[in-house]
């Protein structure tokens, strides 16, 4: 197994922070020389994967887009090094991840679609007036260094629950939040069905170098990254999409199609998923929720498809059979290893209670950020082949029916069996539930190589 040095490695790489508020800082570096004295300023404020005995208010971390490091005067040997689609960034992949019609890059917001983001900084706190100060101190840096200025602030929250607290829930009334894998290293409890099938059926954790650069992944190789490795080592490989959710639309599908299907129109929404909106599965708990499951870390995501093989539990096509195939494909799993993303992010904007009248227009939707040690065999792969495309899970050119974009003219296919309450049922003219309203590709270092950039001392040699 392989050792991991916490103090070495960004907290975000490892763990989900677990706050309710967060603002991520969207900055373009000045130069060289102002870029390295900011990042020395904010090196003692980065949050580290070192075990916590008492939870801070607060945390900060840093990425950086490829314009980000070519700004900080990284030597050409070193920016020759990283992965191309890394290099090309998130707008220029967009025909790669059907980025298209209303997510197309000329559509996305101002900051992604006319400018340059260079520094990714993401501060998680348990309030907003911890937000606040953390990043009053972080514009002081800012004014004190002349490094980089602001381009924009995006704010993102837990949705409100109806105690006044804080959900897990996002816009669509789905419980977030299952099915992180568990690799080697991570200090964390292993919960069975986040890692990978052994040949036995028991679930074990995933090799670091699927997540973590510098370490050896499922194929017993050293994931590809930049030179030198100290740069690499511990560093990972970061996907931030801003995912706006049209509300409105979702709700009068299911309104519409939940009157026509006899399981009705809850049962139909968890058929799209694959969960419950409570986040029980289907596969352990078909026909209603179960809270019990929910709350049981080891039942909760301890579940394979092969015993649903024609998917009259959950749909063959449904988004989280699609995302996360565990055993579907065959081989007891072992296609599926390689795939693997750890997903992080919190719903923005303004929540619609079920009750009041949503509207699309509306500015919400989902921060949705993927840590993986390879941006086209991971993320890349999963968002094209199984959520825009559906050939691996025989749906021909199906897509997600959540996440995919259908424009109006999707399908999917909701296989059933001879119980009254849960027949076949085909959803027709399917609209886009999601659109993407930008992002980009960022590399996260580690504490090591954050000094490396920062005192200017990266030697490819």
């Amino acid at each position: 197994m392989a050792k991991l040095n916490a103090a070495d490695i960004q907290g975000f790489a490892m763990r989900g922070y677990t706050f309710p508020v967060a603002r991520f800082v969207l900055m373009g570096i000045a130069n060289a020389e102002g870029g390295r004295a900011l990042l020395l300023r904010i090196l003692d404020q980065v949050t580290t994967a070192e075990r916590w005995d008492v939870k801070p208010d607060s945390t900060l971390n840093i990425a950086f887009t490829y314009a980000g490091l070519v700004r900080m005067g990284l030597p050409d040997a070193t920016l020759l090094s990283f992965p191309v689609e890394f290099v090309q960034g998130m707008k220029a992949r967009a025909p790669i991840l059907e980025d298209s019609g209303n997510s197309a890059p000329e559509r996305w917001d101002a900051v992604w679609r006319d400018s340059q983001v260079h520094v990714w900084v993401a501060i998680y706190g348990e309030s907003l007036d911890v937000l606040a100060r953390r990043c009053a101190t972080l514009r002081q840096f800012l004014q004190e260094t002349g490094g980089a200025r602001i381009l924009y602030e995006q704010d993102a929250s837990a949705l409100p629950d109806a105690n006044g607290g804080y959900s897990t829930k996002e816009h669509f009334g789905y419980t977030d939040g299952f099915g992180n894998p568990d690799f080697e290293g991570a200090d964390r409890k292993s919960q069975p069905g986040q890692g990978k099938l052994t040949a036995d059926g028991k679930w074990v954790p995933l090799a670091t170098g699927e997540f973590l650069l510098g370490y050896p992944d499922e194929a017993g190789e050293i994931p590809a990254g930049p030179v030198p490795h100290l740069l690499a080592k511990s560093g990972t490989f970061m996907v931030y999409r801003k995912l706006h959710q049209n509300v409105a639309t979702f709700r009068h599908y299911l309104d519409e199609h939940g009157s026509r299907y006899a399981g009705g129109k809850e049962k139909l929404a968890a058929k799209f998923v694959g969960r419950w909106r409570d986040g029980t599965p289907l596969l352990l708990s078909p026909d209603k929720e179960d809270p019990a499951i929910v709350t049981n870390p080891a039942r909760s995501t301890n579940f394979t498809y092969g015993e649903d093989s024609g998917g009259s539990r959950c749909p063959i096509g449904a988004h989280m059979r699609r995302v996360n195939p565990r055993d579907a494909f065959g081989f007891g799993g072992a296609l599926i290893n390689r795939r693997r993303i750890m997903r992080r992010g919190l719903p923005y904007g303004v929540y619609t209670p079920p009750d009041q009248p949503a509207n699309d227009a509306d500015e919400h939707g989902v921060i949705f950020i993927v840590l993986n040690a390879s941006i086209s065999r991971q993320f890349e792969f999963v968002q094209q082949q199984w959520i825009q495309y559906g050939n691996d899970s025989h749906q021909g050119s199906d897509r997600d029916p959540l996440m995919g974009a259908h424009n109006g003219q999707g399908k999917f296919m909701i296989q059933g069996d001879t119980n009254a309450s849960n027949p076949p049922y085909m959803c027709t003219a399917l609209p886009s539930f999601v659109e993407t309203r930008g992002g980009d590709y960022f590399f996260m270092p580690s504490l090591t190589a954050l000094r490396l950039i920062a005192t200017n001392s990266v030697d490819p040699r």
